[in-house]
């Protein structure tokens, strides 16, 4: 009987970032045990602090992205809650209300649940119809062109994955973004794989609404995320929800200022404290020198995985328009097999399934298979982890039994 692998090596960054910098916990750790307060509602040191906690974030996230206002970034719970403040807020159902003025929408097959999902429910509801372009079969890349042809008088959003979770794959966001301002169409943008691993400058890539979580490339702590509002766009974008905000407390609609028009109730400071620290972490690194080393560690798994009988991996075949998410199939193994012999066997955590991406798998082919194995790369992983991580696919892919696997030497 294979004993288990002493070593954890954890490679599911897509879900959730792991492990964080000190900073985020100590920041955390520090606002448990000395402040504790609300932002916004007290005159006392410590609510005082928590807003400047806050604050400071939003002045973080406005540099890191390039933003025009820091009050711009409003914080959500996540990116999924973000994306549905943006492509839910871009709606009025009160002009669907006959057929002849229903609302259009254009997202892609690449797309994540947190984009299909809302436009389904809405299109459900008859307040939309939304067009789906396909994306290329073995790259996952979306030609513009097909937005281009989709784009109706009556389009109010044009939704883009920046980088699939599923693929890997980074969408030509400049070009479409270009052609969005173009029409006058907003644009938003799921960067939950982008965010804090490949460079994103919201005035240069004419992005409208940029949706990303805390938990991931920013390396905060879950529970966090923000959506990023182009100074305007406020004026066409909806709140979903209304409530205190600490502010002209003694009016009874919610403020039109922000970021108090999309913030109602108390905030997720302490979760807020750490995104900060997870923020200035990523900032201090810089992007460009984290995509630079998620390149290394991509040649890395490429050169590994490459030319191995019954392995393969989805999305672009090289470095270019990818970042460090691969999804693996082996003959012979379904995706929890293979998750199970990774973890069990070489102490590898991997996501196998669907990964909220029905679409995307179905594109690929992969959707009634039980979907892939997936890897996905953090800033903490070198590149011996990853030549480890090959290594254990090829002994797998090319072992004679299927039940006992052959070990890989630890590195």
């Amino acid at each position: 009987m294979t004993e288990p692998s002493p070593r954890r090596l954890y490679m599911d960054n897509a879900a959730t970032s792991f492990p964080k910098p000190a900073s985020v916990l100590s920041a955390m750790m520090r606002y448990a045990t000395e402040l504790g307060a609300s932002p916004g509602r007290g005159a006392y040191a410590e609510a005082v602090e928590s807003a400047a906690i806050l604050t400071d974030c939003r002045r973080r996230l406005n540099q890191l992205f390039n933003g025009q206002r820091p009050e711009h970034f409003i914080f959500t719970l996540n990116c999924s809650d973000a994306l549905n403040l943006a492509i839910k807020g871009l709606i009025d159902p009160a002009l669907s209300s006959s057929k002849g003025s229903i609302q259009h929408a254009i997202c892609s097959h690449i797309d994540h649940n947190s984009i299909l999902r809302p436009l389904h429910a809405m299109a459900e509801r008859g307040w939309i119809a939304h067009t789906r372009v396909p994306v290329h079969p073995s790259t996952g890349l979306i030609d513009p062109d097909e937005i281009r042809r989709a784009i109706r008088p009556n389009t109010k959003l044009i939704a883009v994955t920046h980088a699939s979770n599923v693929t890997g794959t980074v969408q030509p966001l400049r070009e479409i973004g270009r052609m969005a301002r173009e029409h006058d169409i907003p644009m938003v943008v799921d960067a939950a794989q982008s965010a804090g691993h490949v460079p994103i400058d919201v005035q240069a890539d004419f992005i409208d609404l940029l949706a990303a979580p805390g938990h991931k490339g920013l390396l905060g702590p879950s529970g966090t995320g923000f959506l990023y509002v182009r100074p305007g766009i406020e004026r066409i974008l909806r709140p979903l929800k209304e409530g205190g905000t600490g502010s002209v407390s003694e009016q009874p609609v919610q403020p039109e200022f922000l970021p108090d028009k999309y913030e109602p109730g108390s905030h997720n400071a302490i979760g807020i404290a750490g995104l900060a620290e997870g923020v200035k972490w990523v900032a201090e690194q810089t992007v460009e020198k984290l995509y630079e080393h998620d390149r290394d560690l991509v040649r890395t798994f490429i050169d590994g995985a490459s030319d191995v009988a019954g392995l393969r991996y989805h999305g672009p075949q090289g470095v270019r328009d990818r970042i460090g998410v691969f999804s693996v199939q082996i003959d012979g193994y379904d995706a929890h097999e293979l998750a199970v012999i990774l973890e069990t066997t070489y102490g590898i955590l991997t996501r196998p399934g669907i990964h909220c991406a029905p679409l995307a798998h179905a594109a690929l082919g992969t959707a009634d298979c039980g979907g892939t194995t997936r890897f996905s790369f953090g800033p903490f992983l070198s590149k011996q982890d990853v030549k480890y991580a090959t290594d254990a696919l090829a002994s797998i892919a090319t072992s004679l039994s299927r039940t006992r696997p052959r070990h890989v030497t630890l590195q």
